[in-house]
């Protein structure tokens, strides 16, 4: 009888193992199906390996008693990773590392954007949980509770592990030749890539920390040399272009949420969704070609490229992670001239840790939440409407001292997901928008445009706007893949619309005083803001120990940026198309940005993904290596 009872709980504890481990197997193949649209024997074997390892350790780790709630705890936390991963990529197109996971506070501030894009079939992770749960409570209230039984087969649960385990080390090695962390995550499956993240980190760390940074500046330096950027601010000791054009001028940088460069000009009928925008584009310059290139920060991660030129990492948000750093910036180029820089975010400075950012970047002072009125506009609180009013207050402040400012300003108002209130949407919709995302996003848009014409209202009451340049530039795209339809697009608004194109492609946007109107056609990100600036207002951004890893766009002939989270690390724009590499470049893709075609022959464009792939390492050196506060 005492044989018998131990071949049944060898026979049980097998059951449970090998039940939990193929359901857990299928809501990863659904993941996968979720993130890449298919699954590939490999890619299915990297998986099978990797969840091996993670219950064979579990078996291992669990007290004899108790092994059944202990397993299926591990369902509901694996099943949670899972969900979180899935609704991860539909808002940030790519694969999340633990560094991404341990951010998810801050998920929360803008939890009205992620559920929008929460659909019921995304809850199926969950499915399973909510039938074992149910069969539990019956069989409970009958009485018939199962007894915890010990689980004797853990040799043959070690074995496992440890073949789960020497599997998974095969694809972690296998992954080292490949530069794109999408095609690392799908190669290798969600557990081994968290491994692949972290050792890459603790490499690049490892030889950092033995890195000098005067040899890293130097490097940077002679490998823009080395492109051929053109124009006069490539050539040592030539004037640029319009250096100097906004010299002693006071300067505001709004920075729109989630402003895409398609609504500009664009009318629905006889009305302009941006009247205002279109305006201060047609009377100063715009740059039509301007693309995001933010990391996992999204909204701060704009703030700190436009004061630094310095590429994010791409693997942690860095206001959290560098932060602690004395950051080159622009508000300490413009201090050394007299001015007096603040920034203008209605929401805590907490959120994102901002309260780190702005000291790093040198901020005077920064306007957080206690500063505005709430007039509960959205989630975040405060209107675009009130920001403005506040700052053209506290600016009129200083500009009456005598003295000179820098403002960066941080728009909320235009937040996904886009219900701004009823007596703020003035825009007339055609009937195919009503009810959509495209139709609620341009409804929106056309409120945050319109509140700009309360800021320009606000200078102009105040004597600031003849001795005042405006820079407005998006943060970041706006509308989701899942919710920009190109063919509604194309059908309701008569243009043609690419997912990813389209998508990263934000406005820029720049007036002052005695300036003839232009339209900027070089390709550019926002690397590009701070040395772009700096010439306009009379600054050499390496004078003042600024080290930018962008171009000023007045004086460049041929441009490349770089983008990296949104896209794999190896994608690139350049004037002619928008590069995104598969494992490396001979499987890549490429979009031409005038026709948003594909582009079968892209070998010409090789040393352009040679380069950006230096550049953003060699920026990654130096954010490292600057010193602490």
């Amino acid at each position: 009888m005492k044989r018998s009872l131990s071949f049944g709980q060898r026979q049980e504890g097998r059951s449970l193992f090998g039940g939990l481990y193929l359901l857990l197997l299928l809501k990863l193949q659904w993941m996968r199906m979720e993130l890449f649209g298919g699954i590939e024997p490999l890619a299915l074997a990297a998986d099978a390996l990797s969840l091996l390892a993670l219950l064979g350790l579990l078996e291992l780790a669990t007290p004899r008693r108790g092994k059944g709630p202990a397993y299926w705890a591990f369902n509901l936390v694996f099943s949670g990773l899972l969900f979180a991963v899935t609704l991860y990529f539909k808002n940030f197109g790519t694969v999340a590392t633990y560094t991404a996971l341990g951010n998810l506070g801050q998920v929360l501030g803008v939890r009205e954007s992620v559920k929008g894009t929460i659909r019921p079939l995304d809850y199926v992770y969950f499915a399973d949980l909510a039938v074992i749960a149910a069969v539990w409570a019956l069989r409970r209230r009958r009485g018939s509770a199962p007894r915890g039984r010990r689980s004797l087969f853990k040799p043959l649960a070690a074995a496992l592990c440890l073949a789960g385990a020497a599997g998974s080390l095969w694809f972690v090695r296998e992954a080292e030749a490949t530069k794109s962390e999408l095609a690392q995550a799908e190669s290798v499956g969600l557990f081994n890539y968290q491994i692949v993240s972290a050792l890459k980190s603790y490499e690049e760390d490892k030889e950092i920390a033995s890195g000098n940074i005067a040899e890293t500046i130097e490097a940077a330096k002679a490998l823009q040399a080395s492109y051929p950027y053109g124009g006069a601010g490539g050539n040592a000791g030539a004037t640029p272009q319009a250096f100097g054009a906004m010299k002693d001028m006071n300067l505001i940088v709004v920075q729109l949420e989630a402003l895409q460069n398609f609504p500009i000009r664009l009318k629905l009928g006889e009305q302009e969704v941006t009247p205002v925008l279109n305006r201060l584009a047609d009377e100063g310059w715009y740059a039509p070609h301007f693309f995001q290139q933010i990391g996992q920060g999204n909204t701060s991660d704009a703030e700190f490229i436009a004061n630094t030129s310095i590429y994010p990492t791409g693997t942690i948000a860095m206001s959290t992670g560098y932060g602690n750093r004395k950051l080159p910036s622009l508000p300490r180029l413009l201090q050394e001239r007299g001015y007096r820089a603040y920034t203008f975010h209605i929401n805590n400075v907490g959120f994102w840790d901002r309260n780190k950012l702005y000291p790093a970047l040198g901020f005077d002072k920064y306007y957080d939440k206690p500063y505005f009125h709430n007039d509960h506009f959205n989630s975040f609180g405060a209107s675009d409407e009130e920001l403005y009013r506040t700052a053209v207050d506290e600016l009129a402040k200083t500009a009456a001292q005598g003295g000179k400012f820098y403002a960066h300003l941080i728009t909320t108002s235009n937040h996904s997901p886009f219900r701004i209130p009823e007596d703020k949407q003035t825009l007339t919709l055609p009937d195919g928008l009503r009810g959509t995302v495209v139709g609620d996003y341009l409804q929106s848009v056309h409120y945050t445009d319109w509140a700009v014409g309360r800021l320009i209202d606000g200078l102009k009451e105040k004597g600031l706007w003849d001795r005042t340049a405006l820079v407005l530039y998006g943060d970041h795209f706006g509308l989701q893949p899942q919710d920009a339809d190109p063919e509604l697009i194309r059908e309701q608004l008569g243009i043609d619309y690419d997912k990813r194109v389209s998508r990263l492609n934000i406005p820029l946007v720049i007036r002052y005083p005695g300036q003839q109107p232009r339209t900027i056609e070089r390709t550019g990100g926002q690397m590009d803001l701070l040395p772009t600036i700096a010439n306009l207002l009379g600054l050499r951004p390496e004078d003042g120990g600024v080290l930018p890893f962008g171009r000023d766009l007045l004086n460049t002939e041929r441009n490349v940026i770089g983008m990296r989270y949104y896209l794999p690390t190896g994608s690139f724009l350049n004037d002619d198309i928008l590069f995104v590499p598969g494992k490396g470049f001979e499987d890549g893709e490429a979009i031409r940005l005038d026709t948003l075609q594909p582009v079968a022959d892209f070998s010409a464009y090789r040393d352009d993904y040679e380069y950006m792939l230096k550049l953003m390492a060699l920026s990654d050196q130096y954010v490292k290596l600057l010193p602490k506060r």
